[in-house]
């Protein structure tokens, strides 16, 4: 009896289910990939939006009021006459950096996986934190390119699109580069709380 018992323990040890800690180390869906991919995006679309508005200088003769208009003197317009387009550049610049930085700590994650739950969970906090950042950079930005575009005439704010044409031109296309940096925080918040999910799940 107890020779036909030893070889039926030793079987039942033998067919115990393959570890799974593996796979379960791995990030789902490659997520590091189309993490950096999309990071690179966002770095892209914020120094786009920084050097964009960084050049938007435009100096033109302008009237002075009280004065024949046949006198005129050189005006410029620039971003540091705002104190709204100052936070936009510095809100950007500052996404800008954090994009670098979370590219190669997503890099660091397809590289060693064991590190993804405090990764992961990072990203979904801070990404929140640029999307209002960015948010309210463009909102500010846009508020202040709206009255020089079309004014206000019950506060007798006077347009400067008219004049300032390239200037108001720049504006625009840096708040367009912004709002897609905003829409894409957006979208990397979900895509890093999906996949922080999906990991502890």
């Amino acid at each position: 009896m107890e020779s036909t018992d030893k070889p039926a323990a030793v079987a039942a040890t033998t067919t115990t289910p393959p570890s799974t800690t593996v796979a379960a180390s791995k990030c789902p869906f490659n997520y590091s990939a189309v993490d950096v991919g999309l990071r690179v995006v966002l770095l892209a679309a914020a120094v786009i939006a920084v050097v964009v508005m960084a050049t938007s200088k435009q100096t033109e003769m302008v009237p002075v009021p009280g004065l024949p208009t046949s006198v005129r003197v050189p005006f410029s317009a620039e971003f540091t006459d705002s104190p709204a387009f100052v936070y936009f550049m510095a809100a950007l610049s500052t996404t800008g950096l954090y994009s670098i930085i979370t590219v190669l700590a997503s890099i660091l994650l397809g590289r060693k996986p064991s590190y993804a739950n405090i990764i992961l969970l990072a990203f979904a906090l801070m990404d929140v934190v640029f999307v209002g950042i960015v948010a309210s950079a463009t909102g500010a930005a846009g508020s202040v390119a709206y009255i020089g575009l079309r004014g206000n005439s019950h506060v007798r704010w006077d347009k400067i699109c008219n004049v300032y044409d390239e200037f108001c031109r720049h504006v625009g296309t840096a708040i367009a580069f912004s709002l897609f940096a905003a829409i894409l925080l957006v979208f990397l918040t979900m895509f890093s709380t999906f996949a922080l999910y999906k990991k502890i799940r």
